[in-house]
Protein backbone atom coordinates (compact mmCIF):
# COMPACT_ATOMS: atom_id res chain seq x y z
CA UNK A 1 0.00 0.00 0.00
CA UNK A 2 1.31 3.77 -1.36
CA UNK A 3 -0.51 5.13 1.81
CA UNK A 4 1.35 2.93 4.45
CA UNK A 5 4.67 3.31 3.05
CA UNK A 6 4.37 7.51 3.12
CA UNK A 7 3.21 6.79 6.88
CA UNK A 8 6.43 4.70 7.78
CA UNK A 9 8.56 6.92 6.13
CA UNK A 10 6.84 9.94 8.14
CA UNK A 11 6.96 8.14 11.55
CA UNK A 12 10.90 7.36 10.87
CA UNK A 13 11.31 10.81 9.89
CA UNK A 14 9.89 12.08 13.59
CA UNK A 15 12.63 9.68 15.38
CA UNK A 16 15.24 11.88 15.46
CA UNK A 17 13.17 14.96 16.66
CA UNK A 18 11.95 12.93 19.38
CA UNK A 19 15.59 12.12 20.57
CA UNK A 20 16.92 15.54 20.48
CA UNK A 21 13.21 16.65 22.59
CA UNK A 22 14.28 14.21 24.83
CA UNK A 23 17.92 14.78 25.36
CA UNK A 24 17.07 18.88 25.48
CA UNK A 25 14.64 18.58 27.79
CA UNK A 26 17.15 16.50 30.41
CA UNK A 27 14.57 13.84 32.00
CA UNK A 28 16.81 12.64 34.24
CA UNK A 29 17.79 15.55 35.95
CA UNK A 30 14.11 16.37 36.32
CA UNK A 31 13.34 12.66 37.68
CA UNK A 32 15.79 13.45 40.11
CA UNK A 33 14.28 16.65 41.31
CA UNK A 34 10.86 15.31 41.16
CA UNK A 35 11.85 12.61 44.05
CA UNK A 36 13.61 15.48 45.62
CA UNK A 37 10.85 17.65 45.61
CA UNK A 38 8.76 14.68 47.01
CA UNK A 39 10.84 13.86 50.12
CA UNK A 40 10.51 17.33 50.82
CA UNK A 41 7.12 17.71 51.29
CA UNK A 42 6.95 14.71 53.97
CA UNK A 43 8.91 16.77 56.04
CA UNK A 44 8.07 17.68 59.53
CA UNK A 45 7.09 21.76 58.87
CA UNK A 46 6.50 21.98 55.37
CA UNK A 47 3.56 24.12 55.53
CA UNK A 48 5.21 26.24 57.95
CA UNK A 49 6.41 28.88 55.43
CA UNK A 50 2.89 28.66 52.87
CA UNK A 51 4.50 30.51 50.32
CA UNK A 52 7.46 28.64 50.14
CA UNK A 53 5.27 25.53 50.08
CA UNK A 54 3.04 26.80 47.37
CA UNK A 55 6.02 27.43 44.83
CA UNK A 56 7.45 23.71 45.07
CA UNK A 57 4.35 22.68 44.27
CA UNK A 58 4.08 24.49 41.38
CA UNK A 59 7.74 23.54 40.78
CA UNK A 60 6.69 19.83 40.91
CA UNK A 61 3.72 19.81 38.80
CA UNK A 62 5.63 21.76 36.30
CA UNK A 63 8.48 18.41 36.07
CA UNK A 64 5.61 16.19 36.22
CA UNK A 65 3.64 17.49 33.18
CA UNK A 66 6.74 18.09 31.14
CA UNK A 67 7.69 14.30 31.91
CA UNK A 68 4.61 13.28 31.70
CA UNK A 69 3.96 14.59 27.74
CA UNK A 70 7.19 13.20 27.01
CA UNK A 71 6.19 9.67 28.16
CA UNK A 72 2.92 10.45 26.47
CA UNK A 73 4.27 11.51 23.22
CA UNK A 74 7.19 8.56 22.87
CA UNK A 75 3.96 5.88 23.65
CA UNK A 76 2.39 7.74 20.48
CA UNK A 77 5.07 7.12 18.72
CA UNK A 78 5.16 3.26 19.33
CA UNK A 79 1.59 2.88 19.35
CA UNK A 80 1.67 4.22 15.88
CA UNK A 81 4.36 1.75 14.53
CA UNK A 82 2.89 -0.80 15.93
CA UNK A 83 -0.24 0.20 13.93
CA UNK A 84 1.39 0.36 10.61
CA UNK A 85 3.27 -3.12 11.48
CA UNK A 86 -0.34 -4.91 11.48
CA UNK A 87 -1.69 -3.12 8.90
CA UNK A 88 1.45 -4.08 6.77
CA UNK A 89 1.01 -7.47 7.73
CA UNK A 90 -2.55 -7.96 7.72
CA UNK A 91 -3.12 -6.27 4.62
CA UNK A 92 -5.54 -3.99 6.45
CA UNK A 93 -6.62 -0.86 4.75
CA UNK A 94 -9.39 -0.27 7.18
CA UNK A 95 -6.43 0.68 9.91
CA UNK A 96 -4.79 3.92 7.26
CA UNK A 97 -7.62 6.01 8.53
CA UNK A 98 -6.88 5.45 12.02
CA UNK A 99 -3.11 5.56 11.30
CA UNK A 100 -3.52 9.11 9.41
CA UNK A 101 -4.99 10.65 12.30
CA UNK A 102 -2.71 9.85 14.90
CA UNK A 103 0.12 10.41 13.06
CA UNK A 104 -0.84 13.80 12.24
CA UNK A 105 -1.98 14.80 15.67
CA UNK A 106 1.57 12.92 16.94
CA UNK A 107 3.34 14.76 14.82
CA UNK A 108 1.43 18.03 16.18
CA UNK A 109 2.53 17.80 19.51
CA UNK A 110 6.00 16.93 18.74
CA UNK A 111 6.37 20.71 17.38
CA UNK A 112 4.52 21.74 20.34
CA UNK A 113 6.85 19.94 22.94
CA UNK A 114 10.30 21.02 20.49
CA UNK A 115 8.96 24.22 20.63
CA UNK A 116 8.87 24.59 24.74
CA UNK A 117 12.51 23.29 24.55
CA UNK A 118 13.30 26.10 22.53
CA UNK A 119 12.26 28.33 26.37
CA UNK A 120 15.50 28.00 27.90
CA UNK A 121 16.73 31.75 29.23
CA UNK A 122 16.79 32.61 32.69
CA UNK A 123 13.04 34.40 32.95
CA UNK A 124 11.35 32.29 30.18
CA UNK A 125 9.52 30.08 33.03
CA UNK A 126 8.12 33.28 34.81
CA UNK A 127 4.98 35.05 34.38
CA UNK A 128 4.80 37.86 32.14
CA UNK A 129 4.27 41.33 32.35
CA UNK A 130 2.90 43.29 29.56
CA UNK A 131 2.10 47.42 28.71
CA UNK A 132 0.33 48.10 25.54
CA UNK A 133 0.63 51.97 24.90
CA UNK A 134 -1.66 53.75 21.85
CA UNK A 135 0.89 55.72 19.68
CA UNK A 136 -0.62 59.04 17.77
CA UNK A 137 -3.27 59.19 16.04
CA UNK A 138 -6.13 59.31 19.10
CA UNK A 139 -9.08 57.50 19.05
CA UNK A 140 -8.36 54.87 16.56
CA UNK A 141 -4.87 54.25 18.45
CA UNK A 142 -6.57 53.72 21.38
CA UNK A 143 -8.89 51.77 19.99
CA UNK A 144 -6.42 49.61 18.13
CA UNK A 145 -4.39 49.55 22.06
CA UNK A 146 -8.32 47.68 23.23
CA UNK A 147 -7.82 45.49 20.17
CA UNK A 148 -4.26 44.04 21.01
CA UNK A 149 -5.71 44.21 24.80
CA UNK A 150 -8.28 41.69 23.96
CA UNK A 151 -6.33 39.28 22.12
CA UNK A 152 -3.42 38.82 24.45
CA UNK A 153 -6.33 37.95 26.57
CA UNK A 154 -7.71 35.63 24.62
CA UNK A 155 -4.78 33.88 24.00
CA UNK A 156 -4.37 33.93 28.32
CA UNK A 157 -7.54 32.13 28.41
CA UNK A 158 -7.06 29.87 26.02
CA UNK A 159 -3.76 28.93 27.54
CA UNK A 160 -5.69 28.45 31.25
CA UNK A 161 -3.37 31.46 32.09
CA UNK A 162 -4.83 34.11 34.40
CA UNK A 163 -4.80 37.83 33.65
CA UNK A 164 -4.20 40.50 35.95
CA UNK A 165 -4.49 43.94 35.23
CA UNK A 166 -1.98 46.18 36.93
CA UNK A 167 -2.57 49.63 35.60
CA UNK A 168 -5.72 50.84 32.96
CA UNK A 169 -6.10 53.91 31.40
CA UNK A 170 -9.45 54.79 29.33
CA UNK A 171 -9.25 56.39 26.05
CA UNK A 172 -11.32 59.31 26.03
CA UNK A 173 -13.81 58.14 23.23
CA UNK A 174 -12.65 54.84 23.41
CA UNK A 175 -10.43 52.03 23.42
CA UNK A 176 -7.20 51.83 25.91
CA UNK A 177 -4.90 54.84 26.41
CA UNK A 178 -1.80 52.34 27.87
CA UNK A 179 -2.71 49.37 29.96
CA UNK A 180 -0.21 46.69 32.15
CA UNK A 181 -1.39 43.67 33.04
CA UNK A 182 0.55 40.41 34.48
CA UNK A 183 0.23 36.81 32.90
CA UNK A 184 0.74 34.39 34.92
CA UNK A 185 1.32 30.91 33.87
CA UNK A 186 3.40 28.34 33.10
CA UNK A 187 6.57 29.83 30.71
CA UNK A 188 4.32 32.85 30.08
CA UNK A 189 6.78 35.48 29.31
CA UNK A 190 9.26 32.62 27.34
CA UNK A 191 5.67 32.82 24.81
CA UNK A 192 5.06 36.51 25.02
CA UNK A 193 8.75 38.06 24.78
CA UNK A 194 8.12 37.52 20.90
CA UNK A 195 5.15 40.73 21.39
CA UNK A 196 7.70 43.05 22.59
CA UNK A 197 7.52 45.83 19.60
CA UNK A 198 5.66 47.93 17.82
CA UNK A 199 2.09 46.48 16.42
CA UNK A 200 0.69 48.41 13.21
CA UNK A 201 -2.99 48.46 12.48
CA UNK A 202 -4.06 49.37 8.53
CA UNK A 203 -7.87 49.29 8.23
CA UNK A 204 -11.23 51.61 7.10
CA UNK A 205 -11.27 53.26 10.58
CA UNK A 206 -14.90 52.90 12.02
CA UNK A 207 -13.95 56.61 13.44
CA UNK A 208 -13.45 58.23 10.23
CA UNK A 209 -16.75 59.25 8.40
CA UNK A 210 -15.22 59.79 5.34
CA UNK A 211 -14.18 56.00 5.44
CA UNK A 212 -10.89 56.32 4.54
CA UNK A 213 -8.41 53.76 5.14
CA UNK A 214 -5.89 54.68 8.44
CA UNK A 215 -2.47 53.07 9.80
CA UNK A 216 -2.36 52.69 13.60
CA UNK A 217 0.55 52.06 16.12
CA UNK A 218 0.72 50.77 19.19
CA UNK A 219 3.67 49.86 21.60
CA UNK A 220 4.22 46.79 23.26
CA UNK A 221 6.47 46.33 26.00
CA UNK A 222 7.09 42.47 27.62
CA UNK A 223 9.05 41.63 30.54
CA UNK A 224 9.47 38.96 33.52
CA UNK A 225 7.38 38.75 36.61
CA UNK A 226 10.92 38.27 38.07
CA UNK A 227 10.13 37.76 41.72
CA UNK A 228 14.00 37.31 42.99
CA UNK A 229 15.89 40.52 44.86
CA UNK A 230 17.43 42.02 42.03
CA UNK A 231 20.96 43.56 42.82
CA UNK A 232 20.20 46.66 40.73
CA UNK A 233 20.37 49.95 42.37
CA UNK A 234 17.91 52.40 42.20
CA UNK A 235 18.91 55.79 43.94
CA UNK A 236 16.63 58.26 45.59
CA UNK A 237 17.88 61.65 43.28
CA UNK A 238 17.16 59.52 40.32
CA UNK A 239 13.56 58.87 40.60
CA UNK A 240 10.54 60.70 41.31
CA UNK A 241 7.35 58.63 42.44
CA UNK A 242 3.72 60.48 41.89
CA UNK A 243 0.49 59.12 43.63
CA UNK A 244 -2.67 59.43 41.87
CA UNK A 245 -6.04 57.83 41.84
CA UNK A 246 -7.19 55.11 40.70
CA UNK A 247 -8.67 54.65 37.10
CA UNK A 248 -10.66 52.01 35.37
CA UNK A 249 -13.25 49.43 35.93
CA UNK A 250 -13.77 47.52 39.22
CA UNK A 251 -11.90 47.55 43.10
CA UNK A 252 -13.19 48.92 46.30
CA UNK A 253 -10.30 51.52 46.04
CA UNK A 254 -10.73 52.77 42.71
CA UNK A 255 -11.17 56.63 42.59
CA UNK A 256 -11.60 56.98 46.01
CA UNK A 257 -8.25 57.35 47.41
CA UNK A 258 -4.37 58.52 45.56
CA UNK A 259 -2.81 55.03 46.07
CA UNK A 260 -1.67 54.46 42.88
CA UNK A 261 1.91 54.65 42.06
CA UNK A 262 3.73 56.10 38.77
CA UNK A 263 7.60 55.74 39.24
CA UNK A 264 9.80 58.19 36.65
CA UNK A 265 13.68 56.85 36.13
CA UNK A 266 15.95 59.85 34.77
CA UNK A 267 18.47 58.44 33.98
CA UNK A 268 16.76 56.11 31.39
CA UNK A 269 13.06 57.73 31.04
CA UNK A 270 11.45 54.80 32.10
CA UNK A 271 8.07 54.67 33.65
CA UNK A 272 6.06 52.09 35.38
CA UNK A 273 3.04 52.33 36.91
CA UNK A 274 0.90 50.17 39.64
CA UNK A 275 -2.68 51.00 40.73
CA UNK A 276 -4.72 47.73 41.39
CA UNK A 277 -3.11 45.99 44.95
CA UNK A 278 -4.87 47.27 47.91
CA UNK A 279 -2.78 49.98 49.13
CA UNK A 280 -0.32 52.46 48.03
CA UNK A 281 2.50 50.61 50.17
CA UNK A 282 1.98 47.39 47.94
CA UNK A 283 1.58 49.81 44.52
CA UNK A 284 5.03 51.11 45.19
CA UNK A 285 6.59 47.31 46.04
CA UNK A 286 4.88 46.50 42.76
CA UNK A 287 6.17 49.35 40.41
CA UNK A 288 9.56 49.32 42.30
CA UNK A 289 9.76 45.81 41.43
CA UNK A 290 8.82 46.13 37.47
CA UNK A 291 11.29 49.27 37.73
CA UNK A 292 14.26 47.00 38.81
CA UNK A 293 13.36 44.43 36.36
CA UNK A 294 13.84 46.64 33.26
CA UNK A 295 16.66 48.54 34.48
CA UNK A 296 18.26 44.62 34.75
CA UNK A 297 17.18 43.52 31.47
CA UNK A 298 18.30 46.77 29.88
CA UNK A 299 21.82 46.53 31.47
CA UNK A 300 22.03 42.63 30.09
CA UNK A 301 20.80 43.89 26.46
CA UNK A 302 23.20 46.70 27.04
CA UNK A 303 26.18 43.60 27.54
CA UNK A 304 25.30 41.84 24.97
CA UNK A 305 25.50 44.34 22.41
CA UNK A 306 28.86 45.33 23.33
CA UNK A 307 29.80 41.87 23.32
CA UNK A 308 28.67 41.43 19.96
CA UNK A 309 30.07 44.93 18.85
CA UNK A 310 26.61 46.40 18.27
CA UNK A 311 25.57 49.73 19.00
CA UNK A 312 22.05 49.57 20.62
CA UNK A 313 19.67 52.19 19.51
CA UNK A 314 17.74 54.22 21.54
CA UNK A 315 14.50 53.45 20.03
CA UNK A 316 14.31 50.41 21.39
CA UNK A 317 14.59 51.25 24.96
CA UNK A 318 11.16 53.32 24.73
CA UNK A 319 9.14 52.74 21.37
CA UNK A 320 10.62 49.97 20.18
CA UNK A 321 10.44 48.52 16.17
CA UNK A 322 7.91 47.53 14.25
CA UNK A 323 7.40 43.68 14.36
CA UNK A 324 3.90 42.86 12.94
CA UNK A 325 1.77 44.67 10.45
CA UNK A 326 -2.19 43.41 10.65
CA UNK A 327 -4.16 44.53 7.59
CA UNK A 328 -7.86 44.98 7.63
CA UNK A 329 -8.07 46.22 3.83
CA UNK A 330 -7.87 46.64 0.65
CA UNK A 331 -6.92 42.47 1.49
CA UNK A 332 -6.57 40.51 4.95
CA UNK A 333 -3.01 40.02 6.14
CA UNK A 334 -1.08 39.37 9.17
CA UNK A 335 2.83 39.02 9.03
CA UNK A 336 5.49 39.22 11.19
CA UNK A 337 8.04 41.28 9.99
CA UNK A 338 10.99 39.55 11.64
CA UNK A 339 10.33 36.17 10.82
CA UNK A 340 8.06 36.34 7.61
CA UNK A 341 5.09 34.13 9.18
CA UNK A 342 2.12 35.18 7.75
CA UNK A 343 -1.66 34.55 7.32
CA UNK A 344 -4.50 35.55 5.79
CA UNK A 345 -6.92 34.53 8.65
CA UNK A 346 -6.78 38.02 10.58
CA UNK A 347 -10.17 37.29 12.70
CA UNK A 348 -9.00 34.34 14.23
CA UNK A 349 -5.43 36.17 15.01
CA UNK A 350 -7.36 39.42 16.83
CA UNK A 351 -9.37 36.47 18.57
CA UNK A 352 -6.25 35.17 20.51
CA UNK A 353 -4.86 32.64 17.75
CA UNK A 354 -1.06 33.69 18.03
CA UNK A 355 0.95 30.38 18.42
CA UNK A 356 1.99 30.70 15.03
CA UNK A 357 3.65 33.57 15.54
CA UNK A 358 4.82 32.71 18.82
CA UNK A 359 6.19 29.51 17.53
CA UNK A 360 7.80 31.01 14.48
CA UNK A 361 9.93 33.71 16.54
CA UNK A 362 10.99 31.29 19.16
CA UNK A 363 12.04 29.24 16.08
CA UNK A 364 13.68 32.24 14.18
CA UNK A 365 15.62 32.91 17.44
CA UNK A 366 17.25 29.66 18.00
CA UNK A 367 18.82 30.33 14.76
CA UNK A 368 20.51 33.29 16.22
CA UNK A 369 17.97 36.09 14.72
CA UNK A 370 18.12 38.98 16.59
CA UNK A 371 17.77 41.63 14.64
CA UNK A 372 13.95 42.77 13.17
CA UNK A 373 14.05 43.19 8.86
CA UNK A 374 13.12 47.02 8.49
CA UNK A 375 9.83 47.50 7.83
Amino acid sequence: MIELDQYKQDLAATAEPLKEVHDSLDLTNKENRIRELEMSMEEPGFWDDAEKGTRTMQELKNLKDTVEEYNSLKSAYDDIGVLIEMADEEDDSSLLEEISNDLEEYKKKLDDLRITTLLSGPYDSDNAILTIHAGAGGTESCDWAGMLYRMYTRWADKKGFDVETIDYLDGDEAGIKSVTFQVNGENAYGLLKSEHGVHRLVRISPFNANGKRQTSFVSCDVMPDIEEDLDVEVRDEDIRIDTYRSSGAGGQHINKTSSAIRITHFPTGIVVQCQNERSQHQNKDKAMQMLKAKLYLLKEQENREKEAGIRGEQSEIGWGRQIRSYVLQPYTMVKDLRTEVETSNVNAVLDGEIDLFINGYLKWQSLGSDKPKEA
